[in-house]
């Protein structure tokens, strides 16, 4: 199985000046099952940086575009709906409204919001089959709403995880926009509930962006004897600080002893588009 990872389009003030039409024209130069996007679309959560960044995914030619939402695209209290009809829309896993909550706006006051949805994370489970793999991609909503800095809901992850216990799978995959174990400047407040949730359900492979930076890390529990690895993806196409990472991953063979992993970095100098591709894996 061969995943395309993307993170981070921002589009909006935020993204790049470089061509989209190039930078699509590589993306589908791959021979990629799954097409991956760790979130922040958007610069603002606004309906028209909406509408462009879900014009550009929808140009890529893969039959499995899955995306979460980002810190960034919950900058509108209307995010959630606009996600779901822009950029994609998954069957979203509910709590009960009555369920005891630590997440900010978790739930919005409908008669006062008037948005449709009142609970505004985005939380799913997908089964993809590949090969006659049943791979089951699991993203779990890291971002609280007008806020950068991430939070996960217990109760949300115990729904989640009640739905998994449900469902036949070979290989799961998480699917999160902050890091579970990295420590930036806006990050995960309570990571450690959900690296208990990867080593309840033996996720070996997670994914996220955020930081635009590229980071690839192993970590064990020696105690426990539990390990998982997390892949960092950097900024596609923003161009938000000067120590920004533009590039995409590219897995093939991923869930086998035959994975190899590339980074495929994307270089904008005086308008031209240049690509460098490095195997890591």
């Amino acid at each position: 199985m061969n995943v395309l990872h993307i993170s981070d389009l921002h589009f909006g003030p935020r993204h790049w000046d470089g061509k989209d039409k190039i930078l699509i024209k590589k993306i589908n130069s791959f021979d990629t099952d799954i097409v991956i996007n760790t979130g922040d679309n958007t610069t603002d959560g606004l309906e028209d940086e909406y509408i462009k960044a879900g014009r550009f995914l929808k140009q890529i030619k893969c039959k499995n575009v899955i995306s979460i939402i980002g810190n960034h695209d919950k900058r509108n209290m209307r995010s959630h709906e606009l996600f779901r009809k822009y950029i994609y829309n998954p069957e979203i896993i509910y709590i009960p409204e009555m369920e005891k909550t630590n997440k900010k706006h978790l739930f919005l006051n409908r008669e006062i919001t008037k948005v449709r949805d009142n609970f505004t994370d985005i939380n799913f489970i997908k089964p993809v089959s590949i090969n006659k793999q049943n791979v089951l991609i699991i993203s779990i909503d890291s971002n609280e709403l007008y806020r950068d800095e991430g939070y996960v809901e217990k109760e949300v992850l115990n729904a989640v995880s009640k739905k998994i216990k449900q469902m036949e799978y070979d290989l799961p995959l998480l699917l999160i926009h902050h890091s579970i174990l990295g420590t930036d400047e806006c990050p995960l407040k309570n990571s450690s509930s959900i690296i208990d949730f990867v080593h309840e359900h033996n996720i070996k492979n997670v994914f996220c962006g955020h930081t635009h930076e590229l980071e690839l890390m192993q970590t064990t529990d020696l105690y426990n004897g539990n390990s998982f690895t997390q892949f960092m993806c950097g900024s596609l196409s923003s161009i938000n600080h000067t120590n920004d990472d533009n590039m995409f991953l590219y897995y093939e063979n991923l869930g086998s002893e035959n994975m190899h992993l590339s980074v495929v970095r994307i270089f904008l100098k005086e308008g031209m588009v240049t690509f460098k591709e490095e195997m890591v894996l």
